[in-house]
């Protein structure tokens, strides 16, 4: 679909196919409205006072009118809802082959890094025609990461992380705001996304390089904090290994199952003694108030690297 009543950029991949959801459900919500108000108005002017219109008993109640009454707007609106439940889970399931950023809020800028290092600061430089899938947390209160040409928008949470992802379509620069109150600059929170052609955003990065990718600085912390110490293959500690285990499933001391993945992995640093892995002592102390927000980050890009480094391996 073209552009929404050509007011707003259409974008994203997904962006025509949200506005055609929205244009169908107003259409029908006028069409059932507005039926019903011209009802009313003809029955209050059929049915006035001095009219000749008859007042006598009422007629006898017609079955097929009722169930064709209930059956008709039902259909409609299952449509419209299994419509809106494919596209919603859609784009709650980013590709396998997303671009992984991860984006920190605080009042009142975005925090951006990028795999390679790249850091910005209410900019976000994206390729066109590439899944991106942003990793967002907040250092502070909630705000919500909104980008009104790609029609997607979604809370940043402090504490956790949430996902959000989209694919550019055209090349351009859009608005990228903040849509929760957030304070007394909520207003001021606003950026940019530049969505560039892939050379120009390989020559972007080759152009603002970063001190070593995230995934480098996550070793640093590693390091730094010692983790290596339980973790490592040669410790004496009885801790989990962590090579290869973003993106499985981890069983747990009570039975359950967790798969792996970015918000595991926060709340195992911050949390540990909320979901321990079956076979492990719960020996692992917390490192609230020890990391910040990027340095978290930082040491989850870290661990997913393990993962990759493991399956590049003959």
């Amino acid at each position: 679909m073209s552009d929404l009543a050509g007011y707003f950029p259409d974008a994203s991949i997904m962006a025509g196919r949200i506005d055609a959801l929205l244009l169908a459900l107003t259409l029908v919500s006028v069409l059932v409205v507005g039926g019903i108000m011209a009802v009313i108005v003809w029955f209050a002017f059929r049915y006035r006072r001095g009219s000749p219109a008859a007042r006598g008993p009422a007629p006898s109640r017609s079955r097929t009118l009722e169930v064709v009454w209930i059956t008709v707007p039902l259909v409609v609106f299952l449509i419209i809802f299994v419509w809106a439940a494919m596209l919603y889970l859609e784009l709650r399931s980013p590709p396998a082959d997303a671009l992984a950023i991860n984006v920190v809020a605080k009042q009142w800028m975005w925090k951006v890094q990028h795999p390679g290092g790249q850091r910005e600061i209410n900019e976000l430089h994206v390729p066109v025609g590439r899944p991106i899938k942003l990793v967002m947390t907040s250092q502070d209160v909630i705000h919500s990461l909104f980008v009104p040409a790609f029609r997607v928008k979604q809370d940043v949470l402090p504490g956790r992380y949430t996902t959000l992802w989209f694919e550019p379509s055209r090349e351009g620069e859009y608005p990228l705001l903040c849509a929760e109150f957030c304070g007394t600059d909520h207003s001021g929170m606003t950026g940019r996304v530049v969505v560039m052609a892939p050379q120009d955003y390989d020559q972007w990065l080759e152009r603002n390089p970063g001190a070593g990718t995230l995934a480098q600085q996550g070793e640093v912390v590693y390091r730094r904090h010692g983790c290596s110490g339980c973790h490592g293959e040669s410790a004496t500690v009885h801790a989990p290994g962590l090579a290869g285990i973003y993106g499985r499933r981890a069983s747990l001391e009570d039975g359950g199952t967790v798969m792996v993945d970015e918000g595991y992995i926060r709340d195992s640093i911050l949390r540990p003694a909320s979901e321990v892995v079956a076979g492990y002592p719960p020996i692992m102390p917390s490192y609230q108030g020890q990391l910040d927000e990027e340095e978290i980050l930082a040491l989850v890009a870290y661990i997913r690297s393990l993962a990759d480094r493991e399956e590049a391996a003959p």
